[in-house]
């Protein structure tokens, strides 16, 4: 390891990032001074420095990996993060789209014309092409497909013809491929003539002369068997495999149940037409990661953290709208009660108790139900028994942490029936949350739309408002 790459594992990105805005800052402090002073030989000093700090951030970037780089034009500003685009070399931009998220991807391609984007997709593989095809204008695409070989047009047009959550979309067609009737010695040959290894290459494909895959030959099978073997003797021929339609948050769930690096993609008939890689399946698990917290939360979509107030307001002003509906039935909620609030003050202070344990509880149950079923965990044959274990966690916590408040209650107030409505309000509040925590993401599912879309928000408005119901109920009946 060379001592520049010693340097490079040793930095964090955190360090990385805080380099790059210290250099951006001296620039503009530098341009700054340069633009007070006065004298004849202001604008050539001023050029001076400008190119100075330039060239020291250039030199930064250049040292950098391609996905550091990325996370580095996330988390800038835009006039910054157009400036660092600025210097990134043009043979980069292509690896460097691929990275950066969607939101960020579609400023730095407003910043380009189409001849960089043409100079920067040209240096892509048909896979990276279909992933970046669709954020491009319509006249760079048309022209880019013209430049392609007859093959390469017909992998990115075969990628493209598939839903983005579909194998298909993200297949791999750099692979290795080799005969079953061949022995070791002649593959190694076959290899070493070879330039260099597609990435994540941990297994060759092993194909007859229609293109059938008969099986896969693990490179350390073949680096520790007898070369004079046939590659059919020494050749795994029950390998994992995936068809082009196959949902691809399923297999990225099987790479990581069969701890796959690789695996081949095949069509109806057999033939080999990809293979799927493990850092498509962790950039996908991670997406959908991020995609599910943001739901949970009412975002619409991904949104770059320095995007437009205009952009982020629409993003966000829908659930927000929601929000505002629910917030206000549980006002109405109070407001039946107003005459118990006004004879009993201390039911002012203690609803909030009972409604925010209550969204807590929810929240816990709604994102353990919505777990359980993007792993395909929950079925019409389980549904039963996970609602009554939910209710029975529930129940139990509600005995025992609103009988502590209950204590609490009494101590404070010196009323044990105020207590006890207390322990019952908790309760009863607790087990709607579970209940609501189950169907909510279930309901979702069946009408077709994401589980986790929202379900924070609809959590918390039904236990805000059944809290409230229930407590200022309860002490109406029994306190008044």
């Amino acid at each position: 390891m060379t001592e520049n790459e010693v340097k490079k594992t040793q930095e964090s990105l955190q360090d990385r990032l805080a380099q790059v805005v210290e250099l951006l800052q001296r620039q503009r402090v530098v341009e700054d001074l340069t633009h007070r002073q006065e004298g004849h030989h202001h604008d050539l000093v001023e050029n001076l420095v400008h190119r100075q700090n330039l060239v020291e951030l250039q030199r930064k970037l250049d040292d950098l990996h391609s996905a550091d780089v990325a996370y580095i034009l996330e988390a800038l500003p835009l006039d910054d993060r157009l400036t660092v685009w600025q210097l990134v070399k043009a043979e980069r931009d292509g690896d460097i789209l691929l990275e950066v998220s969607d939101s960020v991807r579609e400023t730095l391609i407003a910043d380009m014309d189409d001849h960089e984007l043409l100079a920067a997709a040209k240096e892509m593989d048909a896979d990276e092409l279909a992933d970046l095809a669709p954020e491009l204008p319509r006249d760079v695409v048309h022209e880019l497909m013209e430049t392609l070989d007859a093959q390469q047009r017909e992998r990115v047009r075969s990628a493209l013809s598939y839903d983005e959550e579909q194998v298909g979309a993200l297949m791999d067609f750099e692979m290795v491929t080799i005969r079953e009737d061949v022995s070791l010695e002649v593959v190694l040959r076959y290899l070493r003539r070879l330039k260099e290894l597609p990435g994540h290459t941990d297994k060759l494909f092993v194909v007859d002369y229609d293109g059938i895959l008969k099986g896969v030959l693990p490179i350390k099978r073949l680096l520790v068997n007898d070369p004079e073997k046939k590659v059919a003797e020494v050749m795994a021929d029950d390998p994992v495999v995936f068809q082009p339609e196959e949902d691809a948050y399923d297999a990225a769930q099987a790479f990581e149940r069969y701890d796959l690096v690789s695996a081949p993609v095949v069509d109806k008939n057999g033939r080999l037409i990809g293979r799927l890689t493990i850092d498509e399946m962790v950039d996908l698990i991670r997406e959908e990661s991020e995609t599910e917290v943001l739901n949970m939360a009412g975002l619409r979509e991904e949104e770059d953290i320095f995007a437009s107030v205009w952009r982020s307001l629409r993003n966000r002003w829908a659930w927000l709208a929601i929000n505002l509906i629910t917030a206000f039935v549980a006002s109405r909620v109070i407001g039946l009660f107003e005459g118990s609030i006004e004879k009993l003050v201390a039911l002012a202070a203690l609803m909030p108790i009972v409604a925010g344990i209550g969204g807590n509880s929810g929240n816990q149950t709604i994102t353990m139900i919505v777990r359980a079923m993007a792993l395909d965990q929950v079925s019409p044959g389980n549904t039963s028994r996970l609602m009554r274990k939910e209710l029975a966690v529930a129940l139990i916590n509600g005995l025992v942490w609103g009988g502590v408040i209950g204590v609490v209650a009494y101590l404070l107030y010196g009323s044990w029936s105020l207590g006890v409505v207390m322990t019952a309000a908790m309760t009863l509040n607790l087990l709607l949350a579970a209940l609501m925590g189950v169907l909510i993401p279930m309901t979702l599912a069946r009408l077709g739309r994401d589980p986790a879309m929202g379900a924070s928000v609809m959590i918390t408005a039904m236990t805000d408002s059944g809290g409230f119901f229930i407590f200022l109920g309860l002490a109406t009946i029994f306190l008044l």
